[in-house]
């Protein structure tokens, strides 16, 4: 197949509620999405959706590199031009992933053939700070099947503690059938800060500990995990099979979070998900800051390589969806099923683009 036209979108998707982290919160995903057509009529798609803390990229500046390499990448044979865009991966993981991914659909990539409806069991985020509302929400969490819910902390150490204090204690009194927690420092705390909550942490309910300090502070995830009850995650510390690596010869985390957009191209994700494991640690999977292209690809992914609820739930936060048939959440699950999904129109597109570009060979 060679690459006959790609089409680029940068979308602006606002969100039903404001998506709560510790370095502010997030209104709406600024989406690059890229449709590739091959010449024998074969079509891909990939999204980029750039936040910063979880990439150096910008959003101009992903938009910049996405049109540079579309212009490049047209008319070359698909391996060739998988190949010249991965040269660009590490500067631009995010905008190198989304045009990667979009080539390797369009190939036929077996990652993403599923040919019965599959489930694929995700978690569950917990918005509300008020007592009132955290009863609320966990309540409705486990009417519809959730086994996992997400509690973001790094904001104030002391204040955390006590909200999770009461989320732990509603947790026990639902019974058996509770969602387990995940929680997410999502880099806020510093390492004084990290330390004191974790002294204090009970393990109860807690599935694990995610990325409490700063991403490039190894010392400080290794410093926390000698003294926490339950195990650590590391998320945005992780780009690739170097930083996998540094996680187990350093005892840093028992858990290893990836994000498709990250990895380069579905292949380099499974084959990262695979390391984990042969290192003796634990994979997670998913995105909580991507819409519905690439959300699908990581449980495309999740069926055959991850037994955790998966992260890729961001598809659920815009109010506009980019599947003409929206994805199917039952029981706390994605539903898979047979065949590929097909995007909104063209119009309907557009409607949501700031800008479009289209490059043909």
């Amino acid at each position: 197949m060679n690459v006959s036209e790609i089409t680029l979108r940068r979308l602006n998707l606002p969100l039903k509620i404001p998506y709560k982290l510790a370095f502010g919160p997030v209104t709406a995903f600024d989406t690059i999405l890229v449709t590739v057509t091959g010449d024998g009529g074969e079509e891909g798609f990939g999204e980029a959706t750039i936040l910063t803390g979880y990439t150096p990229e910008t959003v101009d500046g992903a938009w910049a590199k996405a049109r540079e390499l579309a212009a490049a990448l047209k008319g070359m044979e698909a391996a060739t031009a998988k190949a010249e865009a991965l040269k660009h991966h590490k500067a631009a993981p995010f905008t190198v992933t989304s045009l990667v991914t979009a080539i390797e659909m369009a190939e036929g990539s077996p990652f993403l053939e599923i040919t019965r409806e599959t489930p694929v069991p995700l978690l569950a985020i917990l918005s509300a700070s008020d007592e009132a509302g955290i009863a609320r929400e966990m309540e409705q969490h486990r009417a519809a099947g959730y086994g996992t819910v997400k509690v973001k902390v790094g904001f104030e150490w002391e204040s955390d503690a006590e909200r999770l204090k009461f989320i732990q204690d509603q947790v026990t009194a639902m019974g058996p059938a509770a969602p387990g927690l995940r929680i997410d420092g999502n880099q806020g705390y510093s390492l004084d800060d990290a330390l004191a909550f974790t002294r204090i942490l009970a393990p109860d309910h807690i599935e694990l500990f995610e990325q409490p300090c700063h991403m490039d502070d190894w010392d400080a995830a290794k410093a926390v995990s000698e003294i926490s009850p339950v195990p650590m995650m590391l998320d945005e510390s992780i780009y690739g099979p170097a930083e996998i690596e540094r996680a187990a010869e350093t005892g840093s985390a028992r858990f290893v979070k990836l994000k498709l957009m990250k990895a380069g191209s579905l292949e380099n994700l499974a084959a990262q998900l695979e390391r984990i494991r042969e290192l003796g640690m634990e994979p997670v999977l998913g995105n909580g800051v991507a819409a519905d292209p690439g959300c699908w690809m990581e449980s495309c992914i999740a069926r055959t390589h991850i037994t955790n609820a998966g992260e890729q739930n961001g598809f659920l936060k815009p109010h506009s969806g980019l599947f003409a048939d929206p994805i199917r959440v039952e029981r706390g699950a994605m539903i898979l099923t047979p065949g590929r999904p097909a995007l909104i129109g063209d119009a309907d597109l557009d409607a949501l683009s700031a800008e479009t570009l289209r490059v043909a060979a």
